[in-house]
């Protein structure tokens, strides 16, 4: 490992020279170019050389005989040699962490998908909580959720939702939202106040930009057709919503959300791009044999990843066997100690890995 980072260091030197020739100070596109390089490894080298500079200091202190000074003396260099080698140790874990593979759709936006699953119109209530779970997670980030297409049930919960959010790291963030999540409570649609177990599944997708996949227009069928609506007033007279269906795969993406058919077939092409990536990825996993399962939630989706339970008020997550109290807090979107805790399992399954 720390042959690697020298390696880096050197690049990094080389970096910082070739942008001060006057033939690349010159050429915006060229110095833009080796200006990112740079920024993508100068933390990584800042790292290092702090890891170099203190194990230089601890050899420093270590070579001070100890057997020659008096009592305190020997205490005050014992204590800095056990400190300097605890902030060496640290530096080292930090250094490991940042030689990481990096998940190449962490910085995308997501398409996310929310499903009903067992329990009826109480599995419904529980897609439109995580919604709005979500929805106020993505606020406080400071991201932005644009509907695509909802399927609302009559009490004012979600058959399906499906949603795009846009911002800086969101995969990175809520991949490890995917899968199964489980309630147990008691449904304001239960008449004898017994507690039921319903679920909804949630899948997240990256978003897939036009070069990541490749769509042949004639193996697209496109309907247009008329928004749902509650009647009345609310029923578009004109039509919009539009649905694609890839024919040589099957499926489907609609959009109905905006009052615009372009916008709605914009939206539908992003949804099919994202689905047909993650299929072209999961391919692509399965075909490599040692390939990692540390990325909780991707390997199967079936599995019930977390428990909510307000009677308790506690959410488990059976992944990594947490559970935290003050549910109310989470359904209002404060999920950063569930992921913290989420990510910091995946990299340290990535360190075993890597160490192995």
């Amino acid at each position: 490992m720390l042959d690697r980072l020298e390696i880096v260091e050197k690049r990094y030197q080389e970096l910082n020279q070739q942008m001060a020739m006057p033939e690349v100070t010159s050429d915006p596109k060229q110095l833009q170019m080796l200006a990112q390089e740079k920024a993508s490894i100068e933390s990584l080298v800042a790292n290092y050389r702090e890891y170099k500079a203190t194990a230089k200091s601890l050899e420093e202190v270590k070579a001070m005989r100890i057997e020659g000074l008096d009592g305190e003396m020997a205490t005050l260099v014992k204590q800095e040699v056990e400190s300097l080698e605890s902030q060496l140790e640290h530096l080292l874990q930090e250094l490991r962490l940042t030689l990481l593979p990096k998940d190449a759709n962490d910085e995308r936006n997501i398409i996310m998908e929310i499903r009903a699953g067992a329990g009826g119109e109480e599995a419904q209530l529980f897609a439109a909580d995580l919604f709005r779970m979500y929805s106020r997670y993505a606020q406080a980030k400071g991201w932005e959720t644009d509907i695509i297409d909802c399927n609302e049930s009559s009490m004012g919960g979600f058959k399906e939702i499906v949603f795009e959010i846009k911002g800086k790291g969101a995969f990175s963030r809520l991949k490890y939202e995917m899968g199964v999540h489980r309630v147990q409570r008691v449904p304001t649609t239960a008449s004898l106040g017994r507690m039921h177990t319903s679920t909804a599944t949630v899948a997240v997708l990256p978003e897939a930009d036009e070069v990541d996949v490749s769509i042949n227009p004639d193996d697209l069928r496109i309907d247009i057709y008329h928004s749902r609506g509650a009647g009345g007033q609310n029923v578009n007279k004109v039509a919009t919503a539009v649905r694609i269906t890839h024919l040589p795969t099957g499926i489907v993406a609609v959009c109905q959300d905006e009052r615009s058919q372009l916008r709605n077939r914009t939206k539908a092409m992003s949804v099919l791009r994202a689905r047909l990536l993650n299929i072209e990825q999961d391919k692509q996993e399965k075909k490599i044999a040692k390939q990692r399962r540390s990325q909780v939630g991707t390997g199967d989706r079936a599995e019930k990843i977390r428990t909510y339970n307000p009677p308790q008020d506690r959410v488990s997550d059976h992944r990594i066997g947490l559970t935290l109290r003050n549910l109310p807090r989470i359904m209002e979107g404060d999920l950063d100690e569930l992921i913290d805790a989420l990510a910091a399992s995946d990299q340290a399954k990535q360190l075993e890995e890597q160490l192995a």
